[in-house]
């Protein structure tokens, strides 16, 4: 009953989660929303100019390609096979025999768009690739408008990771051939964007007039260089640079790259002739950190926040000493490198670490994992916190991180007093596990190194095989019971797969997903730890669900009010530390 408690709870606050994230969103001040790559001409070069290349190389009379693609008006094979009325190997086959007619030559068309659009394709595609990764990467969504050109034994001329995109529409299929404004219709409803929330990025000027009509902004791409400098003045933001899992760095959250410069080269003994580059990870975390690109180096910085009054507190120290203090006992975390006390470079403490390359989780369900791996990622998943839960701490020298007193209680107090500092309503559910906890508190705890927020999406795997390169995430870390780390690991089964704050697996289906439920989870754990789950199982769930609970109200922040709720919540988050 408690577990459902918690839950509605937490079901409660997700609205108030959701306002917030759309806050912060109209907060950057991007009015776009969405952006339209043109497959031809952007993603591939522009086919008439590629042409006029290539007749002058083959000694073939210049414009014939154009001239037998284009002509007909209405019936040009350009348009009927735009149209879908000719499939790819019957356009060819066309093509050919126009050119033939034009020219009286043979014309081996299939050449032409083998060798010289697949070498320019090379030069070009890399680019607006990169482009379409860093503004999804900023929360914009992005679709490719295609030709869906082929060869004769079907392979696509764009080998892109269509994961790029979130919407591919294909002219061919629907009928409806550029620059009929239907298609730019099409992409903004599957979009779900309004047309002046949109950019068009296109080399036709036919094209990029009637997507304007519409309301559209475009972006004419002539030279693919000076298109995405005018992508980055409408967009307010770099589009080079891209590394999984960032973005560009947010307003109000810049540091000074000379004097971190400066620093990287005397302490790395480097002196890389190009500027480091900045870029920010996607998680939110009063804790800043950042991705530098130094010379062929890719190391991460985390910063301490500068609080609005006062020093700043101990958390970069003491994950500094913690993460190196873990890496000497053998458990998988980041290299580190360096600790910076010296408030003058950066204006408060930090440290850097190596990056460590590898796919990070950001669904429990991990639809990017074949079906066959899943399993073994859960298993390799349990394998790494039982590690963690197995360290000597006094061979690890992690004794000093006990906090005095009962760990439980302590956890609760302070997230009950998380809690009612920013309360909006009286929720009875909640007040009935806040009463219900202190009844069922564990008689005897054991004590390990918890992790304090251990789960899959602070997890690095590696990128071919189920094996967990690196744990991230420490800022939490303390001395407490074990049974917490797993049990906060645990939630996500009980959580629903649409839950904005933490997706779970609720409701799915797991047999077919090819993972373990939380009964067949927990027990690998067990099983390398040598003991038995607990009696009081469900003490622990509901403990965890009771945290969650406390860190989505303390995200609530309705009017006014919301920094200072923020700044609480963060405040209490160090407190737990």
């Amino acid at each position: 009953m408690y577990l459902r408690s918690a839950a509605r709870a937490q079901n409660l606050l997700c609205a108030g989660i959701r306002r917030l994230l759309l806050i912060q969103q109209q907060s950057r001040g991007f009015s776009y929303k969405a952006m339209i790559f043109e497959e031809s001409g952007v993603l591939l070069p522009a086919p008439h100019r590629t042409a006029t290349e290539w007749e002058a190389q083959s000694c073939i009379p210049a414009g014939t390609i154009q001239q037998a693609a284009l002509s007909g008006g209405e019936n040009s094979l350009s348009l009927q096979y735009s149209r879908g009325e000719l499939t790819a190997v019957e356009f060819l086959q066309e093509l050919g025999q126009q050119c033939f007619e034009i020219a009286n030559v043979r014309v081996p068309v299939h050449s032409f768009l083998w060798d010289l659009i697949r070498n320019e394709m090379i030069k070009q595609l890399p680019i607006m690739a990169e482009a379409a990764q860093c503004i999804r990467a900023e929360g914009l969504k992005t679709a490719l408008l295609s030709h869906n050109l082929c060869l004769g034994d079907g392979e696509r001329f764009l080998p892109l990771d269509q994961q790029h995109f979130d919407v591919m529409v294909e002219s061919h299929r629907e009928g409806m051939p550029r620059p009929d404004p239907g298609i730019y219709k099409l992409c903004l409803e599957h979009l779900a964007v309004q047309p002046q929330e949109s950019i068009l990025l296109d080399s036709s000027s036919h094209n990029l007039k009637a997507a304007a009509q519409l309301g559209m902004k475009t972006v004419k791409v002539d030279d693919p260089e000076a298109a995405l400098q005018e992508l980055e003045a409408h967009l307010g933001f770099p589009l080079r640079g891209f590394v999984p899992y960032t973005r560009s760095v947010r307003p109000g959250r810049e540091i000074p790259k000379d004097r971190l410069q400066k620093y990287l080269e005397d302490v790395l003994g480097a002196h890389p002739t190009a500027p480091l580059e900045l870029r920010q990870f996607n998680h939110g975390d009063s804790t800043r950190s950042y991705l530098v690109k130094f010379g062929g180096r890719l190391l991460v910085l985390k910063k301490e926040e500068e609080p609005p009054d006062g020093p700043s507190g101990p958390s970069v120290l003491r994950e500094y000493r913690v993460l190196k203090a873990l890496a000497e006992a053998g458990v998988p975390v980041p290299p580190v490198l360096a600790l910076c006390e010296d408030r003058s470079i950066l204006g408060t403490p930090f440290y850097l670490l190596e990056h460590c390359a590898g796919h990070i989780p950001r669904a429990v369900s991990l639809p990017a994992v074949p079906p066959r791996r899943r399993g073994a990622c859960y298993r390799a998943m349990a394998h790494v916190l039982a590690r963690i839960h197995s360290l000597d701490l006094g061979a690890a020298k992690l004794q000093d991180l006990r906090e005095h007193g009962n760990y439980i209680q302590q956890q609760f107090e302070t997230w009950t007093k998380q809690y009612r500092a920013v309360e909006t309503h009286v929720i009875p559910a909640m007040e009935r596990l806040i009463q219900w906890l202190p009844l069922h508190f564990p008689e005897s705890q054991k004590t390990t190194v918890v992790h304090g927020d251990f789960r899959m999406d602070h997890l690095v795997f590696h990128p071919d095989r189920p094996e967990v390169l690196a744990v991230l995430g420490w800022k939490f870390a303390t001395l407490g019971d074990p049974m917490c780390d797993l049990a906060n690991n645990c939630m996500s089964f009980f959580l629903p797969a649409h839950f904005g704050a933490r997706r779970g697996l609720r409701k799915c289906d797991l047999g077919h997903l090819e993972i373990p439920t939380a009964e067949e989870y927990s027990q690998m754990y067990c099983v390398h730890m040598g003991m038995e789950r607990p009696e009081n199982w469900n003490f622990y769930l509901a403990f965890a669900f009771f945290r969650l609970a406390a860190m989505l109200q303390g995200r609530v922040s309705p009017g006014p009010a919301g920094l200072a709720r923020r700044r609480a919540h963060d405040a209490v988050w160090d407190v737990t530390t």
